[in-house]
């Protein structure tokens, strides 16, 4: 399962970094671009968790940051998705599933945002690129509405894509089988021929002992076999 998910998630982040390149990147869009790699990396962390989120944000932030024409430093934008993907993963619930779209959704809006503010500051903090204010409140609004547009498309096939193979039917029967094994060990201790009482005695020496005790005792012998049968039914 480990190597089906590593192998999934390199697929994935490579198809979304080309197409981020080759076609959103050349959109002549005011402000900014739809980021397809975000909208990976939340839909992979919505499945996987924060581990899974976080390890699938890092690799698709170092690819982005060393692919060409990448522009800045290197490591900047794996930190950004790297937090990004284990704060989305925060959100996966027990089941495992969403009832709804609203979650996902919320997540994408806030990553948009966030993601910005995180990507500015550490440029500002390396001295890389700084943005100004008036330029930021721009990046971010039209980054988040793309992303929106752009999420309902992106994100239920990379997550329907991810679950097809998380929920893995080898494994399903493998826990069936063990599941069929208990049964029948349980089946195995209780049935009349094999099973014993409550010590875990075998049936033949307890039919043998219940002869005794009828030849000896006739029909309160009888009685009290009856009462051990009962009792190895329970």
């Amino acid at each position: 399962m480990r190597l089906t998910r590593t192998l999934l998630t390199t697929v994935l982040v490579t198809v979304a970094l080309v197409l981020q390149v080759t076609v959103f990147a050349r959109l002549q869009l005011p402000g900014a671009v739809p980021d397809l790699l975000l909208l990976t990396v939340l839909a992979l962390a919505l499945v996987y968790g924060h581990v899974g989120g976080a390890l699938a944000g890092f690799g698709a932030g170092l690819l982005a940051d060393i692919a060409p024409p990448a522009d800045h430093a290197v490591g900047r934008y794996a930190l950004v998705l790297c937090l990004i993907g284990y704060a989305a993963g925060l959100t996966k619930p027990e089941t495992g599933r969403h009832r709804s779209a609203t979650v996902p959704m919320i997540v994408v809006g806030v990553g948009a945002v966030v993601s910005t503010l995180l990507y500015a500051g550490v440029g500002t903090l390396v001295g890389d690129t700084a943005v100004a204010a008036g330029g930021l409140v721009t990046l971010i609004l039209t980054a988040t509405v793309y992303d929106l547009l752009l999420a309902p498309f992106a994100v239920p096939l990379v997550m329907a894509i991810a679950r097809r193979l998380e929920d893995d039917p080898l494994a399903s029967e493998a826990v069936s089988g063990s599941a069929g094994g208990n049964d029948s060990i349980n089946s195995w201790a209780t049935s009349p021929g094999l099973g014993g009482g409550r010590f875990g005695r075998p049936a033949g020496i307890g039919r043998q002992r219940s002869l005794l005790l009828n030849r000896s005792r006739g029909r309160a012998g009888r009685a009290k076999a009856g009462r051990i049968k009962g009792v190895k039914r329970l």
